[in-house]
């Protein structure tokens, strides 16, 4: 990392409990998913931090962010594969711009999950998106996490439906997840929806009115956006 990139990522330690040093407003970070079943990255995103607290984190992840993503070996898009083989093919790591309008993400220590808010670009709020996924482990450069492949949609008028249950379900033939972890994940899901249901945090927020501060610049990809985190006691 160069200096100035280690200028911009500002230290934050502690683990997903909420413990330790916060970020501050303005601090660029990487939000980043490790392989399913491994230890290896493969989905890194850098975002900037709108609020660090012991009980939110939110993050921006502006249009035209370079973000690293999978695909398969031969660069084909990892949804173009067949759902039988769509997690069994040999897989590698690109490069790309994240296309559309920015992302805010949102994210309570230990929770398993992640809300997202999605609008339009004209700014015309779309919806929210509850991705599933391991609470997040805090460490130096930003945060990390795994993906549970079952997500939700919830839209204005409070409906919401669940998202990929295909997806979910070839993961558990395909040995990704364990009948004991699926059953965790389901619950978690069914969890989430009592919060929607009872239009809680961060539904009942106001986020979908928030906007990225003019003077905040797109986050820089490193070049080593995979390196093992910097883990500090809590």
């Amino acid at each position: 990392m160069t200096a100035e990139t280690t200028g911009r990522h500002q230290a934050g330690t502690g683990a997903g409990d909420g413990r330790g040093a916060r970020w501050a407003p303005g601090t660029q970070i990487l939000w980043r998913y490790r392989d399913n079943g491994g230890d290896a990255v493969h989905i890194c995103r850098p975002v900037t931090v709108v609020q660090d607290t012991d009980d939110l984190l939110a993050v921006w992840m502006a249009p035209g962010t370079e973000c690293v993503k999978p695909v398969l070996a031969d660069g084909t898009p990892v949804h173009e594969e067949p759902l039988a083989t769509r997690y069994t093919a040999p897989r590698t790591t690109t490069r790309a711009r994240w296309a559309g309008s920015g992302v805010l993400k949102l994210a309570r220590p230990g929770d398993p999950w992640s809300v997202w808010l999605f609008w339009d670009d004209d700014w015309r709020f779309r919806s929210w998106y509850v991705n599933l996924e391991e609470p997040r482990l805090r460490w130096s450069g930003g945060v990390d996490s795994e993906d549970h492949f079952l997500d939700i949609s919830v839209y204005p008028d409070r409906t919401w439906l669940w998202r990929d249950e295909d997806e979910f379900a070839q993961a558990q033939r395909s040995g990704l997840m364990s009948p004991d972890r699926a059953r965790r994940v389901r619950e978690a899901g069914r969890a989430a929806v009592e919060v929607i249901r009872a239009w809680g945090t961060p539904f009942a927020d106001g986020w979908e009115d928030w906007r990225p501060d003019p003077r905040w610049t797109v986050p820089e990809l490193p070049g080593d956006w995979d390196r093992a985190p910097a883990r500090t006691a809590p």
